[in-house]
């Protein structure tokens, strides 16, 4: 999300449509919700199993139609920021929500899964956030969207081996192996269940205990010996304390063999972490797609500073997963704020970037955060950002979709209300705002569900494009800055050929 980067209203129309999928949804939940089980009840309705195309790059039905995820992420204002959805849950207001996605085009919801709600103790899963996911999942059923579970996460409270290295460390591996085994074990063969995405937005840590072990033994096991890892890095040999070799210091250093190694070693331990929660979650249940939702930061076009890079390699981590997933908000130049049209194209240019870099590993790519803010000012950062419209928010987006269109083959929004607690720009990234009142984007959203639906995404002819020099971008922020300038270049340049070529 938003925050783990940097800190015209009218009425639903009462038309056929929303009314109809109101009433399904109100009907078809079924009695378990409510507790008033009989043997008159209608079977539950059951949504057909989402799988990998045979083209490896897209979605089908189990009887093979094509299927394009495209929803929102699903939290409520008013539970708090970080939002309680689940201590606060409100199952009355959660089938209202459903109805109304479902009548904008939604056929999936991301949600987070919470330590605090499901996984406090490190060998149960809480009986109560159970009992709470279970009504959920038939409510999502009953209105036909699919559910995208995160997690487990610290939105609702962390038990005590979070606050070790959840990345590296052995016990909160091995704690969150159990939870996926339980969890996948439970819900086996639950088609209303998209995939299971790992974590949001993880990232391999720079230094703690666990990643000094484990970088000393990764270089034991690299070079085999203290002369060679000295040779390899043109260090002497005495300035290698081979065994107890402290971790590189995270500031640029283009020439510096040793940071690459580093940088090298985090993309080896964001793969174990990942390889044996997918392993976890296929041995409960072979069937269940798995990915993890990579923050925009897993490609290194552009960074902060050389430690934000998460290490999740897309192409390394895609041998793991059955597909992928990125988030992108548009932070080219700083904070977008529409100030003009160079920083709209500049931070298109980089959202594709990002995700042709994604796609590369050929695999499908789902957009699974993105959107802006839009309708009002937002109140973070000392309220220095200006209003925006919210015509300019579903500006933005729309053109987010479609300029990833082809690569990507899923679209998440951040939000589906705006949350004026948030502590971020999730203030207002909602298809609706806090009062329930579809905005723009909403409008958009609809329509842009009505061209996707059903269709497979051909790959865009983009043309000539740099390519990233990974090791470069991962040791340098200058390399970075050099390949976004490049990419925007090339990315105005066949702008251009379209307006010429448009009648």
């Amino acid at each position: 999300m938003y925050s783990k980067l940097v800190g015209a209203r009218r009425h639903i129309p009462s038309n056929r449509k929303f009314l109809a999928v109101m009433m399904a949804a109100l009907v078809l939940v079924p009695a378990a919700i409510t507790g008033h089980a009989s043997a008159a009840d209608p079977p539950m309705p059951r949504l057909p199993k989402i799988r990998v195309a045979p083209d490896g790059r897209t979605f089908v039905t189990e009887d093979g139609k094509p299927f394009v995820p495209l929803g929102v992420n699903y939290y409520r204002p008013g539970t708090g920021w970080a939002p309680q959805l689940w201590k606060k849950f409100d199952a009355e207001a959660t089938r209202r929500d459903f109805a109304r996605m479902k009548a904008l085009g939604v056929n999936c919801v991301r949600v987070f899964l919470s330590y605090g709600s499901f996984f406090m103790e490190p060998d149960t899963l809480s009986p109560e956030g159970l009992a709470k996911f279970d009504q959920f999942l038939a409510m999502a059923e009953a209105a036909g969207v699919y559910v995208h579970p995160t997690g487990p996460d610290h939105w609702e409270g962390t038990p005590a081996w979070v606050s070790k290295d959840r990345i590296a460390d052995p016990d909160a591996l091995a704690a969150v192996e159990t939870f996926w085994r339980m969890f996948a074990d439970r819900y086996r063969g639950r088609s209303v269940i998209f995939a299971y995405d790992l974590l949001n937005e993880p990232a391999a840590g720079w230094d703690s205990p666990a990643m000094s072990a484990k970088w000393n033994a990764w270089l034991q096991s690299r070079y085999g010996s203290a002369e060679k890892t000295a040779e390899a890095w043109g260090a002497s040999l005495d300035s290698v304390q081979w065994g107890k070799l402290p971790v590189p210091a995270a500031k640029d250093s283009p020439n510096d063999r040793r940071l690459l190694d580093y940088q090298h070693f985090r993309e080896a331990v964001a793969d174990e972490w990942t390889g044996l929660q997918v392993k976890a979650i296929k041995a409960a249940d072979p069937q269940a797609l798995v990915t993890v939702g990579l923050i925009q930061w897993s490609v290194p076009a552009l960074l902060p500073g050389v430690q934000h890079y998460s290490a999740f390699h897309p192409r390394r981590q895609a041998k793991l997963l059955d597909f992928l997933e990125v988030h992108f908000y548009p932070l080219e130049s700083g904070f977008y704020d529409y100030a003009n049209d160079e920083a709209e194209r500049r931070n298109l240019a980089y959202l594709e970037s990002v995700v042709r870099e994604v796609a590369a590993a050929e695999k499908p790519v789902v957009l699974a955060e993105f959107g802006w803010y839009g309708g009002g000012k937002l109140t973070i950062d000392d309220g220095r950002h200006p209003a925006a419209t919210s015509q300019q928010q579903a500006r933005w987006c729309r053109q987010a979709v479609e300029t990833t269109r082809g690569l990507a083959t899923g679209w998440l929004n951040w939000g589906f209300y705006d949350h004026p607690e948030a502590r971020d720009v999730s203030q207002l990234t909602g298809l609706l705002s806090v009062d329930g009142k579809p905005k723009p984007w909403a409008d958009e959203f609809e329509r842009l569900g009505g061209s996707l639906a059903g269709q497979v995404q051909a790959p865009l002819p983009l043309g000539p494009r740099p390519e990233l020099n990974w090791d470069r971008c991962v040791t340098s922020l200058q390399a970075g800055r050099e390949f976004r300038e490049e990419y925007y270049k090339a990315f105005l340049a066949r702008q251009r050929r379209s307006n010429e070529n448009s009648p």
